[in-house]
């Protein structure tokens, strides 16, 4: 399906009042609220526009399979700094970009938004707009492109996307250590003041890893600082791919498993279940069978917000509710970019 027949197909479905369902490969049709239209599926739309390695920057169709991508920029030594979870082998970029997670190394790199530097989108009306550009000096303004990052579909289908990329490190070792969680915390607020070339952290059971990323010197001289046992390479590898792609044994089972988004200072979470803690203490994964109201309310406290990532049924919401003035925003970006309220209707809540 080309964009013009997208446009049509989402002009009909606004006039009728239909509901349409945007999908890529599906992968992360678990996150959010259920999803309910006629499947709008992104696929066909797929490919590599441009790709200028020595400018650091990517422009792909929605459709474009993420584990593509990377292998283009494998080939140049450059990656996706964000790194993005996939969550299985049909995972395309429009879905990266519209469900807008982050993988490890997102508290050293920065969030999928942060290197969004221009898309093409079909809003609700059907019609085609371009936002931004290909390089960082066309970015002025309201940056319209990166609040598509975690839209989840809701304000327009992504047709294409510009990217920044970055190569990839000289050398990489992780570390692990033997740390209590308050311990953990501790250190990993202390070791984010100082400058040492911490790419990725993960504490869970007493342990924690620590993944560093630079240059072979400026790894000898942390690792030699931190201390700790460094895990062989491979092993390493298939660690932070774990963690990244939930295929870690922490995440296995049928446990409503929560993500938890706090300030990184923020002291231990006294929650009944089993805790995976990222980011330097920002992302907490919390596997519990505690209701919403106490998993909400002591995150609330805390600092943070709580979001029931995986379940079997989600009655009280994926995401914590929106203040009266976030929500008015978002109703004001809905009604602009989708005023039939059909693409992608209650993903992310019962009025969005």
């Amino acid at each position: 399906m080309n964009p013009q027949e997208f446009q049509e197909r989402i002009r009909e479905a606004a006039g009728r009042g239909a509901a349409v369902r945007i999908r890529g490969g599906g992968t992360k049709d678990f996150y959010g609220n259920a999803a309910r239209g006629e499947l709008l599926d992104t696929r066909s739309h797929a490919g590599v526009v441009a790709y200028e390695p020595t400018e650091l920057v990517m422009t792909a169709r929605c459709g474009t399979p993420l584990r593509e991508i990377q292998e283009i920029l494998g080939e140049k030594n450059q990656m996706l700094a964000f790194e993005p979870p996939h969550f299985g082998p049909a995972a395309t970029l429009g879905g990266c970009v519209a469900a807008g997670l982050s993988g490890p190394r997102r508290a050293s790199a920065g969030a999928v938004r942060d290197f969004v530097l221009g898309t093409k989108i079909i809003d609700g009306r059907g019609q085609a707009l371009a936002f931004g550009g290909q390089v960082m000096k066309n970015v002025a303004g309201y940056d319209v492109s990166r609040l598509l990052a975690g839209s989840l579909g809701t304000l327009g289908l992504i047709l294409e996307v510009s990217l920044k990329v970055l190569p990839r490190p000289a050398a990489e070792a992780t570390l692990r250590l033997e740390l209590p969680q308050a311990r953990a915390l501790e250190s990993l607020n202390r070791w984010a003041g100082q400058p040492l070339p911490i790419s990725a952290s993960a504490w869970l059971d007493g342990e924690l890893a620590l993944r560093l990323s630079g240059s072979p010197g400026a790894l000898r001289a942390a690792a030699e600082k931190i201390g700790g046992e460094e895990l062989e390479r491979s092993v390493a590898q298939g660690y932070w791919i774990g963690i990244r792609e939930q295929t870690d044994p922490f995440f296995a089972g049928d446990v409503p498993l929560w993500r938890l988004s706090l300030p990184s200072h923020a002291a231990q979470i006294e929650l009944p279940g089993a805790q995976l803690i990222e980011w330097g203490g920002a992302l907490r994964w919390l596997k519990t069978n505690a209701d919403a109201v106490t998993v909400r309310s002591a995150t609330a406290r805390a600092g943070g917000h709580a979001t029931l990532f995986r379940a079997g049924d989600k009655p009280e919401g994926a995401f914590t509710a929106l203040t009266p003035v976030l929500a008015r925003l978002h109703r004001g970006l809905k009604a602009v970019f989708d005023p039939a309220g059909i693409l992608n209707p209650g993903r992310m809540s019962a009025e969005f």
